[in-house]
């Protein structure tokens, strides 16, 4: 089958662990988009924590920051979708992000806010954009009042546990998963957003626009935030990575998360 739009994740997939591009994998995104083939990327970071790679990659049309929560144009920087939480949504996470003492990061399209308890998870988050911006008091009903795209909220496990069991009482409304951070020994995180927009409805939106179908669409990712588009692609390649990206993903590469060669390897099973 003549594929016609490859989609990549970024942390672990298109980049690896020391942040760069492998060379293999630019010089066969290079060949694919030669053959007319759309390339964009579909990630859990912010627009300006993608903006990077996109460039590196040459890719100046339309990407999915944010797990689809957010469809930006890489050239014009035009926004196409702005999937922001609730006024609601922001009051019930200060009251758990407070209950809990966790040190709260506040995300908007293009930067993150957090205030001094922040600081010492500041270069963790900024993976998800360097535009990291000191406030006097992250929990402040004004922080929140720009039509913030998700929120991170990094503290001592039982206590990340207990305010994402709050949270889950809401999951009409409110995506949310909780992890240990293994950049800070001993510390776990809840990522909420608002629910709907996923990596999967990223694709399929993605793919409207390359004026394709789903079935036409080569997705590549590493982590169980990609199973999304794993289900809805034509055909899906996860790193050597988590058991629940593999077990959704229709091929298992060779390569592992972080080490680069993984895209090329892609292109390679997918369009020979």
């Amino acid at each position: 089958m003549a594929y016609r739009l490859l989609a990549l994740d970024l942390d672990g997939t298109l980049l690896r662990s020391d942040g760069r591009v492998d060379d293999a994998d630019l010089a066969a995104i290079r060949a694919v988009k030669a053959a007319g083939v759309t390339v964009t990327i579909v990630t859990g970071r912010l627009h300006s924590g993608a903006i990077a790679a996109a460039n590196a990659c040459s890719i100046e049309g339309l990407i999915a920051c944010m797990e689809g929560s957010h469809l930006v144009e890489v050239a014009s920087r035009k926004t196409v979708l702005h999937h922001p939480m609730s006024p609601a949504i922001t009051q019930l996470l200060r009251e758990a992000f407070r209950a809990h003492g966790l040190a709260s990061f506040i995300f908007e399209a293009d930067g993150i806010h957090h205030d001094a308890a922040g600081e010492p998870f500041a270069r963790y988050v900024s993976t998800w954009s360097p535009n990291l911006r000191l406030v006097e008091e992250a929990l402040d009903e004004h922080v929140w009042s720009n039509d913030p795209l998700a929120a991170v909220a990094i503290g001592e496990p039982g206590a990340v546990t207990a305010a994402h069991a709050a949270l889950r009482a809401h999951a009409d409304r409110v995506f949310s998963v909780s992890f240990p951070v293994a950049a800070c020994p001993g510390k776990h995180a809840v990522l909420v957003r608002a629910a709907g927009p996923t990596k999967g409805t990223a694709l399929a939106a993605l793919c409207r626009s390359a004026g394709c179908e789903l079935a036409d669409a080569v997705a590549v990712g590493d982590w169980v935030n990609d199973v999304p588009m794993f289900e809805v692609a034509g055909r899906s390649f996860a790193m050597r990575s988590p058991d629940a990206a593999r077990l959704n993903a229709t091929d298992v590469l060779e390569r592992t998360a972080g080490e680069g060669g993984g895209i090329a390897e892609a292109i390679r099973r997918a369009w020979g």
